[in-house]
């Protein structure tokens, strides 16, 4: 099973070398891989704007930014977004930003991408909320048509592209991973039909689990794919909203106790994440890797 730890942001309190002294432990403790959560802004309650999960405050470094960073500090871990919200994003910058990251990380990037929820976010962007599913699909056509041919032509309803070149090409060329985040049926059938793997989310029991792989398979034999070349990766636990769920990182055998569930359920990627162990206790740096060890020791001895 594939370890992943879905990087807190907070660590950034600590400054530069506490983001790296962390990214650095991740890998040196064995962990595969690295993700980082994605907000560009977060819009303050109002009129006609309920409250959103998180607060305005929350601290939030930009996920490829960040990346890069982490790219230059270490040299094993693979690196990727859960999610980066794309259709709120031109498309060709993102191919190009993602390209360069590849290529100077010597090919360790997996992207992951979703459609958010956020309209404000949309908004403050100036992007269209109302298209996002649509403008997602042809967003995904069109960073492997940026990362694979050297005359870029594309002729979608949102997107165009006329004899344009993007070099360099990613090492990994148009097999660099797209995962997608999300768990209606829209999103699921765009794991099927596009996507590489699946990044399930806040999943509410096994047997809803189950008929989401299930429902991503259908749709991926539909659209003549492999079902079983498609990934799945599950967060062990979302940052807890109150203090019943601040205690589960608390309880290590909870923790491995789900990860054995969801390997059970098919899952051969599990991600920790550092911003609950954060809210858990564990508040520095220092802290966070001394659980992220702890509980990497004991998961491996159950799950391999």
């Amino acid at each position: 099973m594939k370890l992943t730890v879905e990087f807190p942001s907070v660590s950034y309190r600590e400054g530069p070398p506490g983001v790296m002294r962390l990214a650095q432990a991740i890998e040196q403790i064995g962990y595969d891989h690295i993700d980082m959560f994605d907000h560009v802004v977060m819009g303050y309650p109002m009129q006609g704007r309920p409250p959103g999960p998180y607060p305005a405050q929350m601290p939030i470094l930009e996920a490829l930014m960040v990346l890069s960073y982490m790219a230059a500090v270490t040299s094993r871990v693979t690196l990727g977004t859960e999610v980066l919200v794309l259709p709120q994003r031109h498309p060709t910058l993102v191919a190009k930003q993602v390209s360069t990251l590849d290529t100077l990380s010597g090919g360790r990037v997996r992207l992951g991408v979703g459609v958010g929820w956020q309209e404000s976010e949309y908004e403050a962007l100036g992007e269209d909320f109302h298209t996002r599913g649509t403008r997602m699909d042809e967003a995904i056509r069109l960073l492997r048509t940026c990362w694979s041919d050297a005359q870029i032509d594309f002729k979608g309803r949102h997107y165009q592209i006329t004899a344009i070149g993007m070099e360099p090409k990613p090492p990994q060329g148009s097999r660099l991973p797209i995962w997608i985040g999300g768990r209606s049926e829209r999103a699921l059938r765009r794991v099927g039909e596009l996507g590489d793997g699946w990044l399930g989310n806040q999943l509410a029991d096994a047997e809803s689990a189950r008929a989401a792989i299930a429902t991503i398979r259908r749709h991926a034999e539909a659209a003549g794919r492999d079902p079983a070349s498609i990934g799945l990766q599950a967060m062990v636990a979302s940052p807890p909203r109150d203090a019943a769920g601040k205690k589960f990182y608390l309880e290590h055998e909870r923790v491995v106790a789900r990860v054995v569930e969801l390997k059970a359920m098919g899952f051969q990627w599990v991600a920790l994440n550092a911003t609950a162990i954060f809210q858990a206790g564990a508040r520095s740096v220092a802290a966070m890797i001394d659980v992220l060890g702890a509980l990497h020791t004991k998961i491996r001895g159950e799950v391999g």
